[in-house]
């Protein structure tokens, strides 16, 4: 029996880890640790420990306090900010002798940063939607011209650490894009990006030293809550379907050795399909 420590318990994707491993017949003993109470009580982890945000500058004193506590074996990092945040401070994790499991720091510096993703995507040539960085409102006006389909529509959103469709809106008015970018203090961060169709798709796989350990694609059939967003995106999956394509295998592969040439750990790859049916890492 080894002892299991999760990340973000009582949020809907770390109670899904929860439940699994409880589920299992190998009877781990699960901890859990978060930084929304409301979320934490109603975990169904066995011991439950509230942390500060991964951001916050006591985050690291309070981890350690609980890893002195429990020796876990493993701990596991769900959310992207956790997961930056955790990476940096993963020598001091392991000399606990706590095993994290992650890919390395570079690895996840891009993946969690989309306009570093995309540059990696280009350069081994995977087909991607075009993304310009918005630096000022000239920027702007070239992503109108360049990347604006038959309705002048460009896709903003946020490409620093965050998940949830940060800042993601689709729009074809120049004046309220610029609003929109400026309400977020986005200049520099945000992207342009041509416009793909609605149909999504997932692929969750987990890797060992380089080599595929297990993958599986899910179509998504909507957004929790999508019709309280301006773009429909909110980052929770509403419905997803198990399904199985090996176009989508081929690409989600190619993605993840294009950020990582020996893949270690947990990656997803999230695609939209493009309106000649081509799933396109997004």
């Amino acid at each position: 029996m080894k002892k299991v420590l999760i990340a973000g318990a009582g949020g809907a994707p770390s109670e899904g880890v929860i439940n699994s491993l409880l589920l299992c017949d190998k009877g781990d003993e699960v901890i859990g640790m978060g930084s929304e109470p409301t979320d934490l009580a109603l975990s169904n982890a066995k011991r439950k420990y509230y942390v500060p945000y991964a951001n916050a500058h006591n985050y690291k004193e309070s981890l350690m306090k609980i890893l002195q506590k429990e020796k876990p074996d493993l701990i596991h990092f769900q959310n992207d900010l956790e997961v930056y945040h955790a990476s940096l401070i993963r020598d001091d994790i392991h000399a606990m002798g706590v095993k994290t499991y992650m890919p390395d720091h570079n690895v996840i510096d891009t993946c969690v940063h989309k306009y570093k993703t995309y540059l990696k995507l280009k350069e081994a040539g995977v087909k991607q939607p075009v993304n310009i960085v918005l630096n000022d409102e000239n920027d702007l006006k070239k992503a109108f011209k360049e990347l604006g389909d038959e309705q002048g529509r460009i896709w903003l959103r946020a490409a620093s650490i965050g998940a949830g469709g940060r800042g993601a809106l689709p729009t074809n008015n120049f004046e309220f894009a610029k609003q929109w970018i400026n309400h977020f203090q986005g200049w520099g961060d945000f992207t342009a990006a041509q416009m793909l169709t609605a149909d999504t798709v997932t692929w969750l796989s987990i890797w060992f030293e380089g080599k595929l350990i297990v993958g599986q694609t899910r179509v998504r059939k909507g957004w929790t809550h999508g019709n309280r967003t301006l773009s429909g995106v909110t980052g929770v999956t509403k419905v997803g379907q198990t399904y199985s394509d090996a176009k989508v295998d081929a690409i989600a592969m190619s993605t993840i050795k294009a950020v990582s040439e020996k893949p270690h750990g947990i990656f997803a790859v999230d695609m939209t399909y493009d309106k000649s049916g081509i799933p396109n890492p997004t």
